[in-house]
């Protein structure tokens, strides 16, 4: 009988799920997942094209810009095996090692966004504050020394992630929460001491918070400046600048930040409605950023409109 006693025997596989209660529909889920995919890896292939040819993009801001498009295509890549998987086949089922793999890309590429939308709330005070010495400050060396700092710090701080849940001894349950994998949601299954992952992972949460924090600080010292702007058509002309960026930072805080308070302060909430939330976290900001700084951008505008003309 102990073969078969559940609580003895380690597991190897975890199993995801799509929508609760949709499973029938998963099929027809699939359809606008799959275009939502296409659209974003097609979107932000496009920018990174204009960037890397156009040589009136090869300014700082278009470069924080590409930093950003390479974290939204790595974080469409990392989740799309497994959502297509799920909602295509109705294969729910991943192993360990490679949940715990898919766990730290998302994460990796989910800090890397943070950092970058933070770098280039940076580059919209240096622009708007000293906006004749701009080009001197942010020069193309720094711009890339500052992208590989923090990317290398992004990934620095999730790379424990996998070890840490390798250490782990998973027995009882196997059933996920989300569509994906994520650190927080694996640790929980788990049987044996899970503390330094409840710890660790407060850090790194932390860590987001204080991007999203540094942020905040950014956009008051840039009103501050607006507001020292005499005539309300420059006023409205700076802020016109910082509109893309922050269209950007709300598309990638607002999910994380419903989803974090669903988990504190209504638990009772139904799972469909945390899965949903869960999965624009990572459909939607890689989805809407292109078309956010296509439309907004008139450079970039002006050069797909041009490419489209031509065809």
């Amino acid at each position: 009988m102990s073969v078969f006693n559940t609580s003895k025997l380690e597991i190897s596989t975890f199993f995801l799920i799509g929508i609760p209660g949709m499973e029938h529909a998963h099929i027809w889920v699939s359809i606008p997942i799959c275009l939502m995919y296409l659209i974003a890896i097609l979107g932000n292939c496009t920018i990174l094209f204009f960037i890397k040819t156009e040589t009136s993009l090869h300014e700082p801001m278009y470069y924080f810009l590409c930093m950003l498009t390479f974290s939204d295509l790595g974080l469409s890549i990392s989740s799309l095996p497994t959502m297509l998987r799920i909602f295509l086949f109705n294969a729910t089922g991943i192993s360990s090692d490679a949940c715990f793999a898919q766990e730290f890309f998302i994460h990796a590429f989910s800090a890397m966004e943070s950092s970058v939308l933070f770098i280039m709330s940076v580059d919209r005070f240096i622009a708007i504050y000293n906006p004749l010495r701009y080009t001197s400050i942010l020069t193309s060396d720094r711009v890339v020394k500052v992208g590989l700092v923090f990317a290398a710090m992004s990934i620095s701080v999730v790379l424990p992630f996998p070890f840490i849940l390798k250490r782990l001894k998973f027995c009882k349950k196997s059933l996920l929460s989300h569509s994906y994998c994520l650190h927080q949601d694996v640790m929980k299954l788990a049987c044996s001491d899970n503390r330094v992952n409840i710890i660790y992972g407060f850090f790194v949460a932390l860590l987001s918070i204080l991007y999203l924090v540094c942020i905040s600080v950014s956009y008051m010292l840039i009103l501050k400046i607006v507001m020292g702007i005499a005539s309300h058509k420059g006023r409205l002309k700076v802020l016109n600048t910082c509109v893309s960026h922050i269209c950007a930072v709300l598309i990638f805080y607002v999910p994380i930040i419903t989803l974090a308070a669903l988990h504190r302060f209504a638990k009772n909430v139904s799972p469909v409605i945390r899965v949903i939330i869960a999965d624009i976290f990572l459909l939607v900001p890689p989805l809407m950023n292109p078309i956010v700084y296509s439309v907004k951008s008139q450079q970039i505008r002006n050069l797909v409109l041009a490419k489209l003309c031509q065809k």
